[in-house]
């Protein structure tokens, strides 16, 4: 009895749709894109000189991830940030994190503890703001963010829960984009360091409490914010 075997799209075919997505994703963080706009594959097939298969292709990945949403009959669009969206994602945030933050504890070992301790010293030691990313935080100092608090669940050991935590962080990123950044009133990092303390002693019961403070911050700096322009909170 023979069977149909599938061919594996080509090593070129790969490089151009991880290249298309890339770039799709890029722009939809830089805020290249309004909030709701319309994201049209032909054009976008014709501006980066691929097949239209190829865009549908990174269109799904960055709906995936939170940047994208696919609208019934319309396509693809850029996600209609609401503030009601916002605190949604801020609310599963607060719910979830805190609670994988005490499996983490519970479960990671000395390597975890390695591993926390080196993604707060490189958080703590790359500048957040630089003149020419203006208002925003840099993109440097965003990833160490994004691995501080990764690393910190990383020790749950279920990957169910990580990629859980990195397609709600991805929405959250995207949020920021549109909001204002600086908060003076704000002391961010004693936050992260009484996390890592937290964390290390192994006391789960403060870490979850600093952490769902931390994130209950996040999103009340955040609130009624989205879509304006940076001057306006300047």
């Amino acid at each position: 009895m023979s069977q149909t075997t599938q061919t594996p799209p080509s090593p070129g075919k790969q490089m151009l749709s991880e290249q298309v997505y890339e770039h799709l994703r890029d722009a939809i963080m830089r805020g290249d894109y309004a909030p709701g706009d319309a994201l049209k594959p032909q054009d976008l097939a014709k501006e980066q000189g691929v097949s239209l298969a190829i865009v549908r292709e990174a269109l799904v990945r960055v709906v995936g991830e939170g940047l994208a949403d696919r609208l019934p009959n319309r396509g693809f669009a850029v996600p209609a940030f609401s503030d009601r969206r916002w605190q949604e994602i801020a609310e599963a945030r607060r719910t979830i994190e805190p609670v994988v933050l005490r499996m983490s504890i519970e479960r990671g070992d000395v390597d975890w503890e390695a591993r926390v301790r080196a993604a707060h010293h490189r958080l703590v030691r790359t500048p957040e703001y630089a003149p020419e990313e203006g208002e925003y935080y840099t993109s440097a100092w965003s990833e160490a963010h994004r691995l501080f608090h990764r690393t910190l669940l990383e020790g749950c050991g279920n990957p169910v829960l990580l990629e859980t935590f990195d397609r709600m962080w991805t929405a959250s990123e995207l949020a920021r984009r549109w909001s204002a950044q600086r908060n003076p009133d704000r002391d961010g990092i004693a936050e992260h360091r009484r996390l890592e303390e937290a964390a290390l002693a192994r006391d789960a019961d403060t870490a979850a409490e600093v952490l769902a403070r931390h994130l209950t911050l996040t999103a009340a700096g955040l609130a009624g914010r989205i879509g304006r322009e940076p001057a306006e909170e300047a």
